[in-house]
């Protein structure tokens, strides 16, 4: 297709619950799958290292009914599925680096990944004078021992900020923050951090960046990455789209450094995939039940929410409770019998929240979606072009089925940019591929 011009406008597989006897797990388990079958050579070149000057001016691959065309992503609007439902995922990505140095002038760089104490998100950016996060500290055999600290003005004052090591288990360690300015712990991250743009980017955080790594509808903090799906959107493009009728939701899911983490084990299964936080509400869940078959699941951060819902909701039908203290595992929703729809699931969540009075549902998820999972939710899939042997391409695999790669492959001989900065795609299933919806 013709490119057109647009107008501005921690839980372990020993927590899952029993297995049916149809279900997919044992698909999976049985039918081994490698990671070195879901490489490809991705050129140095075609990395986006920077944004385009406007984000709706990125290519857009569209992939439907086994067939790959291209357009402008300001062209989202024409392939959207009539009566869609847009879901973003509204998280909004912290300045998680913090830079320091000891006295004799080593670089202590310490990377917040998520809250210890106060654990809960909001509370720990609300928090005042001291908090404890879990972090990577780089170059950590230079700290041994005592407090870094970083000297500040703030309101024409002089304060410092000290960093304590509580616990050092390994790479994730324990540092507590101690600061003597009037400030939040979020207010002193806007001042003394540094945006956690990606490691294979190969630069250091420039000031584009600061508005750039974040999506324009970003509102509640806690990602050390952003949702890079919706880099895209801009607030004309979403005006124009709610003007077409297309509806929007919203979910949140803080994007966790493990994001970025390789698959070691050439044997999938072998892989201990991240958790990460994300919460949900009845309205939500009533906006995704009443579009069934419509819903347009922007990220794969998004995907991995709205489908873990459908393992909290067989939790409910198999327990009476979605036990949001345990985390969705990571292979807990293979377990789901095949005839379980989506709407059923997410109608017995609902059902639960409305009972109980909860107002929004908070837990975490370690969902690992690969070839032989079976989509609930997501219909169709708003996404970026993913790293080779990622977590991230046997999600869109398990999709597309085996068309990733001629997708892949139109994208590197189309000048498609790639990764976070880069262009996108929306995916309709392949429904040759025997999914079921």
């Amino acid at each position: 297709m013709v490119e057109t011009p647009c107008a501005v406008t921690h839980a372990d597989d020993r927590t899952r619950l029993t297995p049916s006897a149809n279900s997919l797990f044992y698909f999976v388990m049985n039918d081994s799958i490698r990671i070195s079958d879901y490489d490809y050579g991705l050129p140095e070149e075609r990395i986006a290292k920077f944004p385009l000057e406007r984000r709706d001016q990125s290519k857009l691959l569209v992939y439907r009914d086994g067939t790959v065309s291209h357009r402008r992503f300001c062209d989202l609007g024409q392939v959207l599925p009539e009566d869609s439902l847009l879901v973003f995922n509204n998280t909004k990505v912290i300045r998680a680096r913090i830079i320091m140095h000891k006295p004799s002038g080593a670089r202590i760089e310490v990377f917040c990944l998520e809250p210890h104490d106060p654990a809960d998100y909001e509370r720990a950016f609300a928090v005042r004078g001291s908090c404890e996060w879990q972090c990577i500290v780089g170059n950590s055999k230079k700290w041994k021992e005592g407090a870094l600290e970083i000297p500040f003005e703030y309101e024409g004052k002089r304060c410092r900020m000290q960093a304590f090591r509580v616990l050092n288990d390994g790479r994730n360690q324990i540092v507590r923050f101690e600061w003597d300015a009037g400030m939040t712990f979020g207010q002193l991250l806007e001042h003394l951090g540094k945006i956690p743009i990606p490691p294979y980017l190969n630069r250091e955080s420039e000031e584009i960046d600061n508005s750039r790594y974040q999506t324009v509808y970003s509102k509640f903090e806690g990602s050390v990455a952003a949702p890079t799906a919706g880099l895209h959107f801009t607030p004309e493009l979403i005006e124009a789209l709610k003007a077409q009728g297309v509806a929007f939701d919203e979910v949140t899911l803080h994007v966790g450094a493990g994001t970025f983490l390789p698959v070691k084990s050439d044997d999938v299964m072998q892989h201990h995939m991240h958790t990460e936080h994300f919460e949900i509400t009845p309205a939500t869940l009533e906006n995704l039940i009443a579009h069934a078959g419509r819903v347009v699941a922007v990220g794969t951060t998004t995907v991995r929410t709205i489908e873990s819902l459908a393992g909290l909701g067989w939790r409910i039908l198999q327990r009476g409770t979605p036990d949001e203290s345990r985390p969705v595992g990571q292979w807990e929703l293979y377990d789901i019998p095949a005839e379980r729809s989506g709407a059923e699931l997410l109608g017995a969540l609902l059902d639960y929240m409305r009972t109980h009075n909860i107002a929004k549902l908070k837990t975490v998820t370690q969902i690992m979606i690969m070839p032989g999972y079976q989509y609930r939710v997501a219909d169709v899939i708003v996404t970026n072009f993913h790293q080779p042997k990622s977590t991230l391409l046997l999600l869109v695999s398990a999709f597309v089925g085996e068309d990733w790669r001629r997708i892949y492959a139109y994208a590197l001989s189309h000048d498609f940019r790639f990764l976070s900065y880069g262009d996108s795609s929306i995916l309709f299933p392949n429904r040759s591929e025997g999914a079921i919806r």
